[in-house]
């Protein structure tokens, strides 16, 4: 298989890495003195890797386009309006209460817990199935008490959502 084609980004780093993002273009980073050869040998080397990794951007992009303004502000609204719901209703089953709440347009993680306990969540998560974002709250909340995913933090997951994989899985269709 021949090296797909991609843009080239050289730093001071020491490896080389590969991505291919959400836009479906292909991303080198390579260190400033790795001639062109090895960077394509590189590329060619990690070809099936890379061609999988556009299907799945593809099928994303199908399954989630980008909204419009107004779908946007219609999940943006959604979120304010629902996510508070969720959060009293799972801190409560689980005694563990977020210092603040924010809403934001994140395109990488649907949310995200502070080191002071404050709990991110971004709109697009609008996007999904109910359980999948119960998933999340949940997810979060775990965090307040377990600040890595260690064995303990999906047990505690676990105790509230015994199917939190299936429920994880419907973030990644």
């Amino acid at each position: 298989m021949t090296a797909p084609e991609y843009e080239l980004i050289r730093s001071s780093r020491r490896t080389m890495a590969l991505e291919v993002t959400p836009d479906c273009r292909v991303l080198v980073r390579a260190p400033l003195r790795l001639s062109r050869r090895q960077i394509d040998d590189f590329v060619a080397g990690h070809a099936l890797w890379v061609q999988k990794h556009l299907e799945r951007q593809r099928t994303r992009q199908i399954r989630h386009p980008e909204p419009t303004e107004q779908e946007r502000e219609e999940y943006m609204r959604r979120a304010l309006e629902e996510l508070p719901g969720k959060i009293a209703l799972y801190s409560a089953v689980m005694g563990l209460y977020p210092t603040g709440v924010t809403v934001t347009g994140a395109r990488k993680r649907f949310g995200s817990c502070s080191g002071k306990n404050r709990i991110c969540f971004s709109w697009r998560l609008m996007q999904y199935p109910e359980e999948a974002i119960d998933y999340v709250v949940v997810h979060e909340l775990a965090h307040i008490r377990h600040k890595d995913h260690s064995k303990a933090f999906y047990d505690c997951v676990a105790e509230v959502l015994p199917d939190w994989r299936e429920r994880r899985a419907l973030l990644k269709e």
